[in-house]
């Protein structure tokens, strides 16, 4: 690798490597010390082609859940399955991996710009700015830069775009999928929200036990399909359709959250 090689968005890779590098071995324990990570279809990871892969997931951090992904998708890469022993695997990370988030998220301190740096695409919300309701215009610009690091590499998106559990998908992935006719991979994550506060920079709980699973890429016909069609497809693959919550009884569903949150993870186990 050249000293000053960039990536099509102007980074430079050596610099993007030791910062993913550095990340990685501060960031480690919170998935594999004093919290546990369950990991399930990592093995799915390594038959993906190497660009033009859609992660779609569910959201409940700014950036543990992102964070945990790097750690996932690259010990998978190394020939892990469904663990990220030893943090090794970092030492050669995929460097096109990028991540959709909030602009006015990712400039907010020298820390966020550091995570953008990483592999962020940051766009420009919607439907809400600076913790107000709004109503924009999507930036093509926005959506191009997507389509880049598509073309790049492997992309994950929150579609639902905000950390609150059961909001309705935003119609802007779908319109991403017909356009650009990505291998859409479903990501479901938990635990995340228990264990770290709500921007995922701070441990507030320890013992949780975390997980996520990862599903094999959806059929879809970019063409034929709707774009209704096509988040429902999503909705249902990262288990935030509203019928997941129809068929759980609101006291039921408490005693479920209450459950989890005393969940603890049983030492020795991978």
């Amino acid at each position: 690798m050249g000293l000053l090689k960039r990536n099509p968005f102007g980074h430079i890779l050596l610099l993007k490597k030791w910062l993913i590098r550095i990340m990685g071995v501060l960031t480690h324990q919170r998935y594999k010390g004093f919290n546990k990570l369950e990991i399930e279809g990592s093995e799915i990871l390594r038959s993906l082609p190497g660009e033009n892969v859609l992660f779609v997931s569910n959201h409940q951090t700014y950036f543990a859940d992102v964070v945990a992904m790097f750690h996932v998708f690259n010990a998978s890469l190394s020939g892990r399955v469904d663990n990220i022993k030893n943090v090794g695997y970092l030492w050669n990370p995929k460097l096109n991996i990028y991540y959709v988030a909030a602009k006015e998220t990712m400039g907010k301190s020298l820390l966020t710009k550091i995570l953008a740096y990483a592999g962020s695409i940051s766009i420009e919300r919607t439907w809400r700015a600076d913790g107000e309701n709004v109503n924009r215009q999507v930036r093509m610009s926005d959506i191009t830069n997507i389509g880049t690091a598509l073309k790049d590499g492997w992309v994950i998106t929150f579609p639902q775009g905000t950390t609150t559990p059961w909001k309705p998908i935003r119609k802007g992935t779908a319109h991403i999928i017909k356009k650009y006719k990505p291998h859409v991979v479903p990501v479901v994550i938990d635990g995340f929200r228990r264990s770290f506060d709500k921007k995922g920079l701070f441990v507030k709980k320890k013992g949780i036990l975390q997980s996520m699973v990862i599903k094999p890429p959806l059929e879809i016909d970019y063409d034929g399909e709707s774009v209704e069609s096509i988040i429902e497809k999503l909705e249902y693959a990262i288990e935030q359709h509203p019928s997941f919550l129809k068929v759980i009884p609101k006291e039921e569903l408490l005693a479920y959250e209450a459950a989890h949150e005393e969940r603890r993870w049983r030492p020795g186990r991978n």
